[in-house]
């Protein structure tokens, strides 16, 4: 089980350490609820935890795992179906998994992409959103600056 402190990664949202532990009463029922302070943005969630299996919360990637992640972020080729659905629902699906690997795929997808030819309105919200997961987690991992990793990551990038 999770404690107050860890570092913690949340599919769809982020990385971000376990601030406290928040009882609320809703409908008369007492829930506990972990409050997860992202490292990027100033969001602040609450994550029940009852629930905490089902929604894929899971500790963050190793300094290692984070190095073998951007490793791969520099090799990956960007391999896509061209139909525009098809695609942005796989790539949601590689989002709402939580696999760091396949984040960074994403990532890198959408930017050369957008490099080739310009981006869909929701294809360029899901870049930005697919980016800052990746980026906060490589953040916490590597004990690194939000700029420092991005910088690092588009120099992989030919």
């Amino acid at each position: 089980m999770f404690q107050i402190g860890d570092k913690v990664s949340y599919p769809m949202h982020g990385a971000g350490i376990i601030k406290c532990v928040e009882e609320e009463k809703i409908l008369g029922e007492e829930h506990q609820y972990f409050v997860l302070e992202p490292c990027v943005g100033e969001l602040e969630i609450k994550i029940p935890v009852a629930r905490i299996e089902k929604v894929g919360i899971r500790y963050i990637v190793s300094e290692n795992e984070a190095d073998a992640v951007i490793n791969d972020f520099e090799k990956c080729s960007c391999d896509e179906d061209d139909n525009w659905n098809k695609r942005y629902r796989d790539n949601l699906e590689k989002l709402k998994d939580g696999d760091l690997f396949e984040i960074a795929r994403v990532t890198k997808t959408l930017i050369m992409r957008d490099r080739k030819k310009s981006l869909s309105n929701a294809e360029r919200k899901m870049l930005s959103n697919a980016k800052t997961i990746l980026i906060s987690e490589l953040v916490l991992s590597k004990n690194s600056s939000y700029s420092d990793i991005e910088d690092m990551l588009m120099s992989k990038i030919s």
